[in-house]
């Protein structure tokens, strides 16, 4: 791999060609904060799929796409002069120091939960009120749910074991069935949320990552569909005008391959 300074040589060509594009190129001197938001959270899902898809060589290409627009970010906001990349940086390193007391002081931990327990007891000195000021808004409900029970485990206030977890799932699902034969369609919606955060507790107890499970199945899915998609094509025959009898016999072609 390469050196140090070649990898500082290589940050620096970046931060030069950024202030290149900044001057020259009318697109990039037309963009702010605002409008580069969207494209930012784009690159960022396209780095996921590529990190799910294991595909290395399509890490490195997002990586370089999302370096790009935070290296964008601070050009923006030093012609403001209200930070630039050095202050990024420094503001970062400073951070990890801070709650880091393990290998920078003279805090002792026996563990990885030790340390998640401290990082979320240092936030709090910080200055939050509450742990769950650092899960952002504008996160998908899914991702959100998941962030939020971690954070709570982090002051102690979680289930102690798996088979607890469970139970409170199996609850939820009788308390959804309850209001479905009702027929109250907004308790319905409520307890339906119930049921998918106790899934998503309980696949943390299970140490899966309930977002990536979810891609994993709609990848399947849309694998699955397409093949048989294929074969209806294959045959002349639109999907529309096929028995569900006649489609599962490709599905299940589909699920053996």
């Amino acid at each position: 791999m390469n050196s140090r300074p070649v990898q500082l040589q290589a940050f620096e060509r970046l931060l030069n060609i950024m202030d290149e594009l900044r001057e020259k190129c009318p697109w990039d001197k037309k963009q702010t904060l605002q409008t580069l938001r969207h494209l930012t959270i784009e690159e960022t899902y396209e780095l996921g799929d590529a990190i799910l898809n294991n595909d290395l060589n399509e890490v490195k290409k997002e990586l370089g796409d999302l370096l790009l627009h935070i290296v964008f970010y601070a050009k923006i906001g030093s012609e403001s002069q209200a930070f630039d990349m050095a202050d990024v940086c420094h503001e970062i390193c400073e951070k990890l120091i801070h709650r880091h007391p393990h290998i920078y002081g003279d805090v002792i931990v026996k563990d990885e939960e030790e340390v998640k327990q401290n990082w979320e007891k240092l936030k709090l000195k910080e200055g939050r009120t509450s742990v769950l000021e650092g899960v952002p808004k504008s996160l998908p409900a899914l991702v959100k749910a998941s962030r939020i029970q971690d954070k709570v485990k982090g002051v102690g206030f979680d289930w102690e074991e798996p088979h607890q977890v469970w139970d409170k799932v199996l609850e939820e699902l009788e308390e959804l069935q309850v209001e479905v034969k009702k027929g109250d369609q907004d308790a319905v919606e409520s307890e339906f949320g119930d049921v998918l955060f106790s899934m998503i507790n309980y696949a943390r107890f299970l140490g899966i990552n309930p977002e990536d499970a979810l891609e994993r199945t709609n990848k399947k899915f849309i694998k699955r569909f397409q093949y048989l998609e294929g074969k209806a094509a294959a045959l002349g025959k639109p999907l529309m005008d096929m028995s569900l009898a006649e489609m599962d016999v490709f599905w299940n072609e589909a699920k053996k391959l």
